[in-house]
């Protein structure tokens, strides 16, 4: 798109741009590490990656037995075959 503008229209649209630009309320650096720092303390009591999941909530945890133990209950495969195709 920008290959089919002149070089006018490139610099008008970088203009617009800039006005657009410098209408935005600026913080110091300092003010706004200072916020994002304390949301961060404050939003860590439900970050699931600092506190953990509950075993009883964790979805990705077994819930029964696995589908190799099945197989062993049902008589459908052996445990030496089950050992053998773990071994690398």
């Amino acid at each position: 798109m920008a290959q089919d503008l002149s070089e006018k229209d490139l610099l008008k649209m970088e203009v617009e741009q800039l006005k657009k630009e410098v209408k935005n309320t600026r913080i110091p650096i300092s003010k706004a590490g200072k916020e994002i720092k304390e949301y961060v303390e404050a939003q860590a009591g439900n970050d699931p990656f600092l506190k953990g999941i509950p075993e009883d909530k964790n979805p990705f945890k077994e819930k029964g037995p696995t589908f190799n133990a099945l197989l062993l209950l049902l008589g459908r495969a052996s445990w030496l075959e089950l050992t053998w195709s773990r071994t690398p």
